[in-house]
């Protein structure tokens, strides 16, 4: 391993710290957010959600498009992810502080949806160009191997702080009480102090990142100009990335149903939203454990084989997690919460395979069709991520629209909402896991002796 490679990835890893607090706020908490604190219509957030994902799916290879066509005496990449992550630092903070608009008034609702759409835009001028970066520091499979490693350890740290300290800090920066208990609720004032908090680290980690790292092996920008046409062009004749796209965005969701509706399954549910943190951070200790899975593993078996044993780590962990949740007593829960151990480490290896798939699959399309195309290829990352939580996000609203969700009862609501909280916390991401395995093992192609001559080929194409 070449000196100062483990420094310098290490200081890559650090920009994803930023980016990921930005990313929890958003896929976590910002429909707790919207339905309890500002009381936006459910029918209206089931509707935005998809017309945001339309507009994505301009906006995504689009920007991937730019990247790629990039030439700055900065890099192509490190000026795009701190501009991006101020622009998405912004809005971030504006996207969770209500400026004094009615509660539930049409106003906050056009207001809301114009900071969603931009949310994603401005995440989108970050987040493609920093994971884009990946295959260019090197085509070695090992240390690429490495680099995914570190990242999504910095990563899962980010994602770490935001699910651990949110219910922690929340009732800490609020000031408004339950009548009917008398502890404080999450409010207005909490979440705008801890969204504010978290864009001024994105703005700081992802800095520091870009100062700190050399962007190296970069293919010059293209001479032929690209149109929409042929952006979507690169995309549909990348079989690969179509089915990549596919596997990866079942798990996402199933992974996102968690995150997403853990905040009302602890508050409605189980009926004390504290708890939330102890159970984030046994996940977050599974999410450590988890990065070791693929560097200990590949060194005996395939990383085909690695994935199938995260994703099954993930379903038996999720279904343990399952079959506790009915006992809300001390051991029972400390059981659930010893079975989300096992389902982060599968998550945290499975994310860690994906980072390294979306690599090769570039090194597959230069090879089928005679050039690269890291950006555009690792902007599907991102598009694949926000339809992960579309599908969340419409479960969610779906079934607390269904069940009649009434946010100010917390604890109280009817039983029908609470088992449907649960089976949306519990039942469907043990599904959409097992989905997703079914996809990977029989679709996805990029593996043995069929990858080692595509590797071969690109190394070829190197030395010519």
């Amino acid at each position: 391993m070449k000196k100062g490679f483990l420094k310098e990835k290490f200081s890559y890893g650090i920009g994803a710290v930023g980016l990921d607090l930005s990313y929890g706020m958003f896929y976590s908490y910002l429909a707790k957010y919207m339905t309890d604190v500002l009381k936006l219509n459910k029918v209206f957030l089931l509707l935005i959600t998809p017309l945001a994902r339309i507009w994505d799916g301009i906006n995504d290879p689009m920007m991937g498009t730019i990247v790629d066509n990039t030439k700055t005496k900065f890099g192509k990449y490190r000026p795009w992810v701190i501009i991006g992550s101020c622009c998405n630092a912004v809005v971030l903070a504006l996207l969770f502080t209500n400026p004094g608009l009615k509660i539930g008034g049409i106003p906050l609702h056009i207001y809301t949806a114009i900071l969603y759409v931009f949310w994603g835009m401005t995440n989108t001028m970050a987040d493609i160009p920093y994971w884009s970066m990946v295959p260019s520091f090197t085509s070695d499979p090992n240390e690429r191997n490495i680099i995914a490693t570190i990242a999504r350890a910095f990563s899962g740290l980010g994602q770490g702080i935001i699910s651990i300290l949110t219910p922690v800090v929340l009732p800490l920066l609020s000031v408004t009480f339950d009548p009917n208990t008398g502890e404080k609720v999450w409010d207005a004032r909490g979440f705008s102090i801890w969204a504010i908090i978290c864009a001024l680290c994105l703005v700081g980690f992802s800095t520091l990142s870009m100062t700190t790292t050399k962007e190296k092996h970069i293919v010059p920008p293209t001479k032929e100009k690209f149109t929409f046409k042929k952006m979507f062009s690169i995309a549909k004749s990348n079989d690969q990335l179509l089915v990549f796209m596919l596997f990866a965005m079942l798990s996402n969701a199933g992974w996102y149903m968690i995150s997403g509706v853990g905040a009302y399954y602890f508050d409605i549910v189980i009926g004390d939203p504290d708890k939330q943190s102890l159970f984030n951070t046994i996940g977050a200790v599974g999410s450590v454990l988890g990065l070791l899975v693929v560097p200990v593993m590949t060194k005996f078996t395939t990383r085909r084989r690695t994935y199938q044993f995260s994703l099954l780590m993930a379903i038996i962990g999720f279904s343990g997690t399952m079959a506790f949740a009915s006992f809300f007593n001390e051991p029972k829960l400390m059981a659930m919460n010893l079975s989300y151990l096992v389902a982060s480490i599968g998550v945290a290896s499975m994310f860690v395979s994906q980072t390294v798939f979306l690599a090769d699959i570039v090194d597959y399309g230069h090879v089928k069709q005679g050039f690269r195309s890291e950006s555009i290829t690792f902007s599907m990352k991102g598009f694949l991520q926000k339809m992960a939580y579309t599908v969340q996000t419409i479960i969610l609203f779906s079934g607390l629209e269904i069940s009649k969700y009434d946010e100010t009862l917390h604890a109280a609501n009817s039983v029908p909402v609470k088992n449907t909280i649960s089976f949306m916390m519990l039942g469907i991401p043990i599904i959409l896991f097992i989905l997703s395995f079914i996809v990977f093992t029989f679709k996805f192609k990029l593996h043995g002796k069929y990858m080692e001559e595509i590797t071969s080929k690109i190394n070829e194409m190197k030395e010519d």
